[in-house]
Formats: C-alpha cells, sequence, structure tokens
C-alpha cells in the first residue's frame, strides 16, 4: 500500500519530521518547500500540495511537490471553484478515485496536473474556519483509506497552528493570508431590540485554547480525556435529575448535552484524535472544527442548533480538562457578547453593568434571548449570518439595534457617527426622565394609561423609573423555563408575592402559562408538532393539564392576600376555551375560602385576543370577561401565516396596513360598545408611530417594553388625539397597501413627536 510507512511511524514521526526541518531557518519559501516534499515522501504520493487563504477569499498554491513550480503563486480559486475550492466551501475532506471526471473538477493548464486520477483533499481549519487546503495526489485510480485520511487530516491540522503561530513564514509574509478576519465589515442582521452600542466582543462561552497539540504519552491522555468525559457526563446528569442547582442554559438544551455527551461516535471521535497523537485539548479542538465545518453549512435549523449544543459541549469538556470548571463569566467595562444563540438564563448569568450589546447569528424577534434583551434594554442585532466565524475576541464592534447592523472592526469614521448618535439617545433618555412623573395626557385631554411588560424579577427594579402606571403583562413562563423542575406551589407564590410587592399600589396583570410552541420544558412531555405556533400550546396546555394550571391558579390566588388579582389567559381561541378557563379560577377561589384563606380582595379576569377566530365572537366574549387584551405578535402572525420567527416571512406584512389596522378598530369598536376595558400589550404599543395609529383607533392602554414608555410618552404628550382620529380614519378609506409613510406624513403634519 502506499502509504504503509506513515502507517507504521504514525503521524507524529512526520510531525516531528517537519519540525526538525524547519528548524534549520532559510527562505520562507525553500522551508515550505520542504515541508509539502516531507509530506508527499512519507506518504508515498506523487503529489503533495498546500494552498492558503488570501484575505481576498480566493485560495492560492503556495507550495507544491509533484505539480509544475511555475504554478506557485499564480494559481488560484475562488471558494467552491474546482476541487480545492469545493473542499474550502464544504470544509470536509474530499477523497476520489478519478478526479478528473468529478462535476466539480477545473482544468488548470498550467499546474501540470493531467496525469494524476487519485486525489485525497484535507481543509486546514482554524476555530472553524477554512484557512487552506492540503491535497495529496497519485497517477493510479484509487480510494485513499480511512487511516490515510485521518493521517492528512492531523497533519493539515498542526500546520494551520503551524502557519497561524508564524512557524512557516514571518509577519510581512502573511500580511495577505487570512489567518483571521481584519477588515472592517457591515453585516445586516435583523433587530431584535433596540438601541446602539460601542465596545469589545466577548464571545459566548469562549473555548480554553488547546496550548500543546502533540503528545508522546497516547495512554495518559486517553486516561485524562476519559476522566473529563466521565466528569462532564456525571455533571450533566446531576444536573437534568434536579440534584444540583444551577443558573444556566435550559433544560432543553442540557438535555441535549447529556444526549451528545453518552454519544457513542462523539467519544469515539475523541478517542481516535488521541491515539492519533494528539493531547486530549487538541482532539476537542479537532472534533470541534469537523462539527463546525460540516454542521455550519446546513439550512436545516435543526442541525444549525445541534451545532450550537455540541460548541457549547466542546466548551465544556474543555474547562472540565483545564480543571476550570466553574469559569465566571467576567466582562471588560463595554463588552459586546457574540453568539449563535442564547436561552433566556444565558444573559442573565452575564454583568448588566458592563454588557452593552448583544450580536447573535440566529433566534428571532420573538425569541426567549431577545425578549430578555428588551427587558433589560441591551441593544440586540439577530439573524447576522456568519457573525461567529467573522470576529476574534477583544474586536471592536458596533451594534446598531436602530438599522439591524453590526459593524466588525469599524472605520474611526463610523466609530465617530455611531458616538454622535448615540450622544443624542443619551439627550433623549434624559429628556424622557424628565417625564417619568408627568401623567400621559394627550393635547386635547385624553388621558393614556401606559403600563410596562415584564417577566423576570429584574424589571422590578425598573418598574417606578420609567413612569410606568402598572405592569400591563407579566409573563409567568421565565421561571418555568429555567428552572430544573417543575416549579412548586411555594416557588411559584414567592414569585408573585415578590412581584406584586415591588410594585406596589400598581396593577399588575398576570398572564397564565404561554408555554409550547418554541418554549418546550424537557420535564413536561410533549409531541414534536410540525407547527407548533399552531400547536398544542398556552390555555389549550393547561386545559389538557388542569392540575398545572390550577397549581399556577392557586399560586397567584394566595400570593394576593387580600390585593386586587388580574389574570388573563393567553392564546383563547373559542368561548368555550375561555368559560373553561375562568371556571378554573372559580374552583380554586372556591378551595381557598373553604381553608379559610385569603382571597383576592378583587378579582378581574380577563383573555388576550391572539387567534382571529375570535373577531367574529366578540359579541358572546367579552360580557364574559373583565378585561381583554390584545396581543398583536401573535394576532399579526395568524392574520397573515406568517411566522413571525422566520426571516423570509416575517416582514411581509405592516402593522400599519389596512387589514391590519381594521382588525384593531373591530377591537376597539366592540369593546367601547360593551363597555370592557381593552389594552394592547404587543409589539404595536412600544413603538411612537404604532402606540400613535393605536390612540386615533380607540386605544387608551398600552403596555410595552421598558424602553417605550418614554418616547410613547413623549408622543402623547405632543398629540391630538381627535385630530389623529380623524385622519387615520380617512387614510383608512379606499387604500391597498400600507399607509405607514402616509402615517408618517400625518404625525409630522399635526407636529406629533414619533
Amino acid at each position: 500500500m502506499a502509504i504503509t510507512g506513515l502507517a507504521v511511524r504514525g503521524p507524529r514521526s512526520l510531525l516531528r519530521q517537519i519540525r526538525e526541518a524547519l528548524a534549520g531557518g532559510g527562505p520562507a519559501q525553500e522551508r515550505l518547500d520542504m515541508v509539502v516534499r516531507i509530506i508527499a515522501l512519507s506518504m508515498v504520493a506523487e503529489v503533495c500540495s498546500l494552498y492558503l487563504r488570501r484575505a481576498s477569499s480566493d485560495l492560492e498554491l503556495f507550495a507544491t511537490e509533484g505539480l509544475n513550480p511555475s504554478a506557485v503563486h499564480n494559481t488560484q480559486l475562488k471558494p467552491g471553484e474546482g476541487l480545492v475550492g469545493e473542499i474550502m466551501r464544504m470544509g470536509r475532506p474530499l477523497n476520489l478515485s478519478d478526479a478528473p471526471n468529478h462535476p466539480s473538477f477545473s482544468y488548470r493548464p498550467e499546474t501540470g496536473e493531467d496525469p494524476y486520477h487519485a486525489f485525497l483533499g484535507v481543509p486546514l481549519l482554524r476555530g472553524g474556519r477554512t484557512i487552506g487546503v492540503m491535497v495529496v495526489q497519485n497517477r493510479t485510480t484509487r480510494i485513499y483509506s480511512e487511516e490515510e485520511v485521518e493521517d492528512l487530516q492531523i497533519i493539515a491540522m498542526v500546520l494551520a497552528e503551524m502557519v497561524a503561530g508564524g512557524e512557516l513564514f514571518g509577519q510581512a509574509e502573511m500580511k495577505d493570508v487570512e489567518l483571521a478576519p481584519h477588515k472592517p465589515e457591515r453585516l445586516k442582521g435583523t433587530k431584535f431590540a433596540d438601541g446602539l452600542a460601542y465596545g469589545v466582543v466577548v464571545l459566548h462561552e469562549a473555548p480554553v485554547i488547546a496550548e500543546q497539540l502533540l503528545s508522546d504519552d497516547a495512554v495518559r491522555e486517553e486516561a485524562r480525556l476519559k476522566t473529563a468525559v466521565e466528569a462532564l457526563q456525571s455533571q450533566l446528569d446531576t444536573m437534568l435529575d434536579g440534584q444540583h442547582g444551577i443558573v444556566g442554559p435550559s433544560f432543553e438544551v442540557l438535555e441535549t448535552y447529556r444526549m451528545f455527551a453518552h454519544d457513542r461516535g462523539w467519544n469515539r471521535s475523541l478517542e481516535e484524535a488521541v491515539r492519533s497523537g494528539l493531547t486530549a485539548e487538541a482532539a476537542v479542538e479537532r472534533v470541534r472544527s469537523e462539527h463546525r465545518a460540516r454542521l455550519g453549512q446546513a439550512r436545516d435549523p435543526y442541525l444549525r442548533e445541534r451545532l450550537h449544543d455540541l460548541e457549547d459541549l466542546n466548551d465544556r469538556l474543555l474547562r472540565h480538562l483545564s480543571g476550570d470548571v466553574s469559569a465566571a463569566r467576567q466582562l471588560p467595562d463595554n463588552a459586546i457578547l457574540i453568539a449563535r444563540n442564547l436561552g433566556p438564563a444565558d444573559l442573565l448569568e452575564y454583568d448588566r453593568t458592563k454588557l452593552r450589546g448583544l450580536l447573535l447569528e440566529e433566534g428571532s424577534s420573538a425569541s426567549h434571548a431577545a425578549i430578555v434583551a428588551r427587558a433589560l434594554e441591551i441593544p440586540c442585532v439577530g439573524r447576522l449570518q456568519g457573525l461567529r466565524d467573522r470576529v476574534s475576541q477583544g474586536d471592536s464592534v458596533i451594534v446598531d439595534a436602530e438599522s439591524g447592523e453590526a459593524y466588525l472592526r469599524p472605520r474611526p469614521d463610523v466609530i465617530e457617527s455611531v458616538q454622535a448618535r448615540m450622544e443624542v439617545r443619551a439627550q433623549l433618555r434624559a429628556e424622557f426622565a424628565r417625564l417619568r412623573d408627568t401623567p400621559a395626557f394627550t393635547r386635547d385631554g385624553a388621558k393614556i394609561t401606559l403600563l410596562m411588560n415584564a417577566g423576570l424579577a429584574v424589571d422590578l427594579d425598573i418598574l417606578h423609573e420609567t413612569g410606568a402606571e402598572g405592569i400591563g403583562l407579566f409573563r409567568t413562563e421565565f421561571q418555568f423555563m429555567v428552572a430544573e423542575e417543575l416549579p412548586r406551589l411555594e416557588a411559584q407564590t414567592a414569585l408573585y408575592e415578590k412581584v406584586l410587592e415591588g410594585a406596589g399600589d400598581l396593577p399588575v396583570t398576570f398572564r397564565t402559562l404561554d408555554l409550547g410552541g418554541d418554549k418546550v420544558l424537557p420535564y413536561l412531555e410533549a409531541e414534536r408538532e410540525e407547527n407548533p405556533a399552531l400547536g398544542w400550546r398556552a390555555v389549550r396546555m393547561g386545559l389538557d393539564r388542569p392540575a398545572l394550571l390550577r397549581l399556577q391558579l392557586r399560586a397567584l390566588i394566595s400570593a394576593s392576600r387580600g390585593r386586587e388579582l388580574r389574570v388573563m389567559f393567553p392564546l383563547v381561541a373559542s368561548v368555550e376555551e375561555f368559560r373553561a378557563a375562568r371556571a378554573l379560577v372559580d374552583h380554586e377561589v372556591a378551595w381557598a375560602l373553604r381553608r379559610g384563606r385569603p382571597a383576592p380582595s378583587s378579582l378581574r379576569v380577563g383573555a388576550m385576543i391572539e387567534a382571529p377566530s375570535l373577531l367574529w365572537h366578540l359579541d358572546a366574549l367579552l360580557p364574559m370577561t373583565d378585561f381583554v387584551s390584545v396581543g398583536t405578535n401573535d394576532l399579526m402572525q395568524y392574520l397573515f401565516a406568517a411566522d413571525r420567527g422566520n426571516p423570509r416571512v416575517s416582514d411581509r406584512y405592516d402593522f400599519l396596513s389596512p387589514p391590519a389596522l381594521r382588525v384593531m378598530k373591530t377591537i376597539a369598536d366592540a369593546c367601547a360598545e360593551s363597555g370592557t376595558p381593552v389594552s394592547v400589550c404587543g409589539e404595536m404599543a412600544g413603538r411612537p408611530l404604532e402606540a400613535f395609529t393605536l390612540m386615533a383607533l380607540g386605544f387608551d392602554r398600552l403596555s410595552m417594553p421598558p424602553s417605550g414608555i418614554g418616547p410613547v410618552k413623549r408622543m402623547v404628550l405632543s398629540c391630538d388625539r381627535e385630530a389623529a382620529r380623524r385622519g387615520v380614519l380617512n387614510l383608512l378609506k379606499g387604500s391597498s397597501g400600507s399607509i405607514r409613510s402616509e402615517i408618517e406624513t400625518l404625525a409630522r403634519k399635526l407636529y406629533v413627536a414619533v
């Protein structure tokens, strides 16, 4: 066999030869030529070539043994061009018996590679990025063995570190080689939480760096790896069994961790890498790079989410190997957190006083991380494709959540421009602070009640600072999503008591559990659904699992202790559902009274209008409720049949279009006719222009994120509501498309601060 010599000696012997050859010094090109010559000789290959990635992203032939020497630095391939470009694009090996007949083969006459049929190419991976490609070729028609592929991958991994570490080239010679991103870049994403921030990159769960790659004691490294894997498995088992409290990822992620941590394939890949001569840390990095390169190309969001899980799992294993199992998440004073995705608890582990912004590769504006970011007033942009591989720890970065963009390593003029905009925003915040205690009356005397959306205990710290007149929506599911098991009655009661005490005399409206859909609890059995947003969620789950809903209602009643209790049910789709849910409330109140426990001083039960089916049954629903609240996020999603978490369709409808506004006017008119109090607690309420339109349609109770209260109050104080009503209703007549620009013009004419 052509590789017999290498199979006996192993890659460690070859790498040692390469290091000894490099120790002699000499011009960089001569040393690189020597490296490919040694590899070709050891692998009994007739060709060995090294391609490196230029800053232009093209791959350039840097050295070869067997091809025409004149092709060196003259042959260049774009990503995806030829077999070498295909390896760079895919980030994984390509093993062919007859390369010229492959559809991706690109004939380059200057290389003289016509006689060669057998082809094996592997990527040089560093941090999951392909920085080059190593190729061996032979004239014979054959497939290289798995051992040969394994050996060449190990060689490529170490060569990648040699190139990056300056062992093959000096700094001047490497100035055009793309080892890590260094040019200014602007990425377009989606705004998740409004604001501007400038700071330095902090990678979420930044990996422990493997300082030593090779080991002469494979037995010792395998033992270290085994001990670390067992410790990791034990830690995850303990977390999931509820025997050790943590503040960290949600259980869905932890459950996936445990599955992967016990996966035989993952463990076998690590063991094989160690046995080939790598240290345990280097083995983890190698397996990580392979997964990132392979799954990073996946279009399936489920597969990409599995990559996120694997990333975190590898990081945890590296921490076990380093002995730093509980590394504190230290932040510089101006940190911009970079992550592929986050759970709600992940963000809460960081120091809010130092965290300036958040950039995500994935997620949606309705994701848990985005909701938490808005609650904490942390500017956040998501859906930034390729973000994680375009930044390095410590890079300067701008989060522009006004336009939904990220500036990586920005130019000085861009920094100056953003800092000027940040100063303007600071002045506006100061103005909003001065308006905090000013009642929200329009210029023509209409009172508008501005409420705050909440869901975290930390929200109570800023409730009174915002000038909000209460909490119009308290999301109760967050407590369940970050817990290790179903929160007991005592824990739920304690949280609700804390919320009511923190609010003082201000009203609080609790939304019962809105679980299901994308909010899955591993400790509750749930089948995988094809359309989870339309599936078993919210009040449907509560009615099917009455013990779960009754436990929550019992905790709410107990926590109220003589105070007013306001409860509303999410995603009510029929009058029968609301009637059944309200019956459970009455049952629990009666249960408390029979046992001599204090009941709420007053009880108000409402429904959220989020399902379009209710629009044609408001005459039956409203008399049964004490109040209703319009959840515009879900209502518009269902109205336009457009998944609000899917960037391909989420921007295809506009809140300020005739269908949406006519639906909202229908609700406002029906509530006014029946005398039912109504509020809006979706995204529409927190945007000044949309809030201006809602006021014109008849809504006078708006609940929004804390950051929206100041801008909306300033709008209210500058608005003549009657003039707004006449103008908006006139625009609705006969219009077929979005009337956003027309409403903006109307607001300017009325001198409204939107």
